[in-house]
C-alpha cells in the first residue's frame, strides 16, 4: 500500500500526507516531518516552475509533476491558468510535440499501432480504468499547423484532457489520451533513432478505414457512451471520419466543430462591436481545409437560425485557398469545397479578392505566418470603419498576422482575435487587448453538458448554443479593450454555463439518457471535480 500510494499520482499528497495518514499508512520516516498545506506546495511548484529556462523546460516540468501528483498538478493550473495554459496547449504543446521521443519521461494514454489490427479491443482493456467517459484521439497527420508527427502528437490528446479537467472540471480518471499510429510520412521523424512511432510510411486507404473502424467498434464494445473527440487529424480523414461515425456514436472533431463555435461565438461578439449582426457579414477565409469549412457551415447555420435562406448564407461566405479564390469554374476543387464555391471571375491574391468581395470579416486558417500582409491589412481597413480579423492559425509562428500588425495596419480599428495567445497593444495611446481564439473555451464545457445529460449524440445545435452562452459571457468591459473573449480566470464558470445550455439541448432533442435535474446548475457543479486532497483514510478504506 505504501508503494502505491506514494508512486500513484491520483493518491500522492507528498509531504501533505496527515499524521493519521502516514501513521496508518506506515508513511512515518518516508517523508520529511514537516506537514505542508496544498496552498505551500503550490508555491513552491510556482517558483520551480519559474525558475525554468524555456517554455518547453517548464512544460516538462509540469508533466512531470502531472505524472506524480495529480491533485497538486491541477490545483496550480486552475489557479493560475492564464499563465499556464500556453505552457501546456498551444503554443508550447507544438514545440513538445515536436520533440516528443527526445523528452518522453513516462508513458500517458493508450497507443494503439497498425499492428493491432484484430486486437483492438483488447489493447483498450488494458486501460487500468474502467470508467472512462471522454476519449481524445488523434492520428498525429495534422498536429496544428506543424504537420505530419505521427506518434509524437500524443502530446494533444494529453494536453486536450488535461483542459478538459482545468476548465471544465471533469474528473482525470473519466479522460482517456489516444494515438494511432499508422506510421508517419515525415522523412526525418522516420529516420531519427529515438523516434517513438512506428518509423514506415503512413497507412492510407481501406486499410487505414478498417483499423479505424475496429477502432470505433472496439471504443463502442469497451467503453459504452464515451464521448469521443477526434484531433489533428488531415483534412480528408477529419472531414470524412466526421461524417463516417457522427450519427454512430457521441463523437465530434474538434478541429472541425470546435474551431467553428469558438470562431463562431468571436464573430458573435466581433457584432456587439461593429453594430453589423452575423446575417449580414461577409466571411472572406484564407485557408480552406478542415476547420475553414466548419467555421463556414456552423456559421452558415447560425445565419439561416437569424432568418437568412441557407443559400444567401452560403453566399456570404467565401474561400481563398493554395491556389487562389475559390469559384465555381474551377475543376481542381475538393467536395467540401464545393458548397462555398461561387460565381466570380477567377484571382489569384488575397489582397484582391478583398477589394473586390468587400468582406467584414477576414478569417485566417491558411498556417502561414504572414499571410495577411500590410496591403491585405490596409485594404480590409479602408472598407470597413472596424473591419474584424482572425488570425486563427496555431501555433504562434504560423499565424497569419500578429496582433501588433493587425492594429497598426488598421489605424486601431481592427477587431481582432487569434489562436494563439499575443499580448496586448498600445497604439495612439489606447490600449488593445487581442482575444485568443481557444477551443478550450468550448469543449470542455461541451463535454460537461454531454456527460450531464448523458446525451447519445453531438450536434450542431449543441455547438451553436455554445457559441452563443461564449459570446454572451463576454462583458462590456473586455469588448471596450476590443477583446472578444471572457477572461481565461472565468473559464470553469464559462464551462458550466455552457454545459447547461448543451445539456438542455440534449434534453430538447430528446437526445438525453439521463433524466433532467430539477436544480440544473447545482447539478452541473455537484459533477465538476475540484482538485483539492481528499481523506485518504476513507478514500481507501
Amino acid at each position: 500500500m505504501v508503494k502505491s500510494v506514494l508512486n500513484d499520482p491520483r493518491f500522492n499528497k507528498g509531504t501533505a500526507f496527515t499524521e493519521a495518514e502516514r501513521d496508518a499508512l506506515g508513511l512515518r520516516g518516508l517523508l520529511p516531518p514537516r506537514i505542508t498545506t496544498l496552498p505551500e506546495q503550490e508555491e513552491r511548484i510556482l517558483e520551480s516552475f519559474h525558475a525554468q529556462s524555456s517554455r518547453l523546460e517548464q512544460y516538462i516540468y509540469l508533466i512531470g509533476l502531472q505524472d506524480r501528483n495529480e491533485t497538486l498538478f491541477y490545483r496550480t493550473v486552475v489557479d493560475h491558468l492564464e499563465e499556464m495554459m500556453p505552457v501546456l496547449y498551444t503554443p508550447t504543446v507544438g514545440e513538445a510535440c515536436l520533440t516528443f521521443g527526445h523528452i518522453f519521461r513516462r508513458p500517458r494514454g493508450l497507443y494503439i499501432s497498425a499492428d493491432d489490427r484484430g486486437r483492438v479491443a483488447r489493447v483498450l482493456r488494458n486501460w487500468p480504468e474502467e470508467d472512462v467517459r471522454v476519449i481524445v484521439v488523434t492520428d498525429g497527420e495534422r498536429i496544428l499547423g506543424l504537420g505530419d508527427v505521427g506518434a509524437n502528437g500524443m502530446g494533444i490528446p494529453i494536453g486536450k484532457l488535461s483542459l478538459y479537467t482545468a476548465c471544465g472540471g471533469i474528473p482525470p480518471s473519466w479522460c482517456l489520451p489516444i494515438t494511432i499510429d499508422v506510421g508517419t510520412d515525415n522523412a526525418g521523424l522516420r529516420a531519427d533513432p529515438l523516434y517513438i512511432g512506428t518509423a514506415r510510411p503512413r497507412m492510407r486507404g481501406d486499410d487505414y478505414l478498417a483499423l479505424l473502424d475496429e477502432f470505433i467498434a472496439g471504443v463502442e464494445e469497451v467503453f459504452p457512451g464515451v464521448l469521443l473527440q477526434f484531433e489533428d487529424f488531415a483534412t480528408e480523414n477529419a472531414l470524412g471520419l466526421l461524417s463516417r461515425y457522427r450519427d454512430r456514436l457521441c463523437t465530434f472533431n474538434d478541429d472541425v466543430q470546435g474551431t467553428a463555435a469558438v470562431a463562431l461565438a468571436g464573430l458573435y461578439a466581433a457584432a456587439r462591436i461593429t453594430g453589423i449582426p452575423l446575417s449580414q457579414q461577409r466571411l472572406l477565409f484564407l485557408g480552406a481545409g478542415s476547420a475553414a469549412a466548419g467555421i463556414a457551415d456552423l456559421a452558415v447555420g447560425a445565419m439561416v437560425n437569424e432568418g437568412l435562406p441557407a443559400a444567401q448564407a452560403r453566399e456570404r461566405c467565401w474561400f481563398v485557398d493554395s491556389k487562389g479564390l475559390v469559384v465555381r469554374s474551377r475543376t481542381d476543387l475538393a467536395a467540401h469545397k464545393l458548397p462555398y464555391a461561387h460565381d466570380h471571375p477567377p484571382m489569384a491574391a488575397l489582397v484582391d479578392a478583398i477589394g473586390a468581395l468587400r468582406p467584414t470579416a477576414l478569417l485566417g486558417l491558411s498556417t502561414q505566418h504572414g499571410a495577411f500582409t500590410e496591403r491585405a491589412l490596409r485594404a480590409m481597413g479602408e472598407i470597413n470603419p472596424r473591419p474584424v480579423v482572425f488570425a486563427l492559425s496555431n501555433p504562434t509562428s504560423r499565424s497569419e498576422c500578429t496582433a501588433e500588425e493587425a492594429y497598426r495596419f488598421t489605424d486601431g480599428r481592427a477587431v481582432f482575435a487569434s489562436g494563439s495567445p499575443f499580448d496586448p497593444v498600445v497604439i495612439d495611446g489606447r490600449r488593445h487587448v487581442p482575444g485568443q481564439g481557444n477551443n478550450a473555451y468550448i469543449f470542455p464545457g461541451l463535454g460537461l453538458g454531454v456527460l450531464l445529460s448523458g446525451a447519445s449524440r453531438v450536434t450542431d445545435a449543441m455547438f451553436h448554443a455554445a457559441a452563443r452562452i461564449l459570446a454572451a459571457t463576454v462583458p462590456e468591459s473586455a469588448l471596450a479593450e476590443g477583446q472578444l473573449y471572457p477572461p481565461l480566470r472565468d473559464i470553469r464558470r464559462v464551462s458550466a454555463v455552457i454545459a447547461e445550455a448543451v445539456a438542455e439541448v440534449a434534453w430538447t432533442a430528446g437526445l438525453a439518457t439521463a433524466p433532467r435535474p430539477a436544480g440544473l446548475a447545482a447539478a452541473v457543479q455537484d459533477l465538476m471535480w475540484d482538485p483539492q486532497y481528499p481523506d485518504l483514510l476513507r478514500e481507501l478504506s
